[in-house]
Parts: C-alpha cells; sequence; structure tokens
C-alpha cells in the first residue's frame, strides 16, 4: 500500500502547515485561512456583562492558527485579520470598524497577533507535538492576549485596575485553561495523523 511523502520539513522541526506542497501561493492561502478561522472563531460570542468584553472562538482560533502555521504565517494571519475587520464584519458580533480597534476590545485584537507569534514559534520549536506540553505553550500564549488587551480596556472603558483585571481576565481565565486543553488534543493528533499518513505512525 503507497503512502503519500510529507515534506520532511514540517516531520522534522517544521509546523503542520509545511506539510503541504508549495510556497508563495500555499502561504497565502494559509494566511487567509488563519484569518478566516479567527473571523469564524469571532461570531461564537457569548456576553459576560457588565464586561464590554465577550467571550468569543478567537483566542482558540488564534492559539489554532499559531501552532499550524508558525511564526511568520500566525502573524500574518491575525494581521490580516484585524485589517479586514476594519471594511468586513468579522470582529465579534458581526462588528467592524476602526472604532473596534480603538475600544474596549482592540487591545486583545492586537494581542492576538502577538500571541499567534509566540505560539508560532513554540511550535516550529515541536512544542505542539505533545498534550501536555501543547496545553501549557497554548495557555501561555493566550496570556500575551491579556497582557495587551487588560491594560487598553483599562484606558478604553476607563475603569480602575480591579476593574479591568476581572472583567478583562479573571472572567476568562476558565474558558481559556478549556480553549488550550481542547487545542492541546488537536495538535498532538493532527501530527500523528501526519506521520501515520507518511507511514511512520
Amino acid at each position: 500500500m503507497s503512502t503519500v511523502a510529507l515534506n520532511p520539513r514540517a516531520t522534522a522541526a517544521g509546523v503542520l502547515a509545511d506539510i503541504l506542497p508549495g510556497t508563495r501561493v500555499r502561504d497565502a492561502l494559509l494566511v487567509a485561512s488563519g484569518a478566516g478561522l479567527t473571523a469564524l472563531g469571532a461570531q461564537i460570542s457569548i456576553p459576560v456583562p457588565p464586561s464590554p468584553v465577550p467571550i468569543t472562538g478567537q483566542t482558540l482560533a488564534v492559539v489554532i492558527a499559531g501552532a499550524a502555521l508558525g511564526a511568520r504565517r500566525g502573524i500574518a494571519s491575525q494581521l490580516l485579520y484585524v485589517l479586514l475587520g476594519l471594511l468586513l464584519p468579522v470582529y465579534a458580533d458581526g462588528a467592524s470598524g476602526a472604532h473596534v480597534v480603538w475600544g474596549s476590545s482592540g487591545g486583545y485584537l492586537v494581542g492576538f497577533v502577538v500571541a499567534a507569534g509566540l505560539i508560532g514559534l513554540a511550535a516550529e520549536h515541536g512544542a505542539d507535538r505533545r498534550p501536555l506540553l501543547a496545553a501549557l505553550t497554548f495557555a501561555a500564549g493566550q496570556l500575551a492576549v491579556f497582557a495587551i488587551g487588560v491594560p487598553w480596556l483599562k484606558v478604553a472603558a476607563d475603569l480602575s485596575w480591579g476593574d479591568a483585571i476581572h472583567y478583562g481576565f479573571t472572567v476568562f481565565i476558565f474558558g481559556g485553561i478549556v480553549k488550550a486543553v481542547l487545542a492541546g488534543v488537536v495538535t498532538p493528533s493532527a501530527w500523528r495523523l501526519a506521520r501515520r499518513v507518511d507511514g511512520r505512525g
């Protein structure tokens, strides 16, 4: 029975996206797919009043995009997402426009770019291939989102530090852990599948 040969860079030291053949066209499609995945995740939105920031599926999409695409393409995918949202209704709850970026949620959008880069860099060094390490990496990567999002929220919404931390971070801790664990299962499983297709698993 014949097997499909994968890119040895991917199976040895790359990321999941490196499995696919091609270069520039492949990368452009992957970046667009990462942005699209984040846009879809944004439409899974659960309000948590009185916080002005909803729980969304965006951070899960950012984690997966960063891990699968690597640092450079992961960053590009989130930059594309942020730029698309200036014109198209791809932000949470179908919002769009520069006022969203400058508003209470804007820091989280900027944080997506940073988190995708950090997670992508870790994935390039194999941090997404074992469930526990992957989950811890993805949880740590999400902290970058909050590190930018919480101070931004404080200023944009004129909150005290206590309220900004509570409404911009504390209420999202459980969801962030769930997303990290979920992604920590998905990405190592994808690697096992890739090795099986390659005849190495």
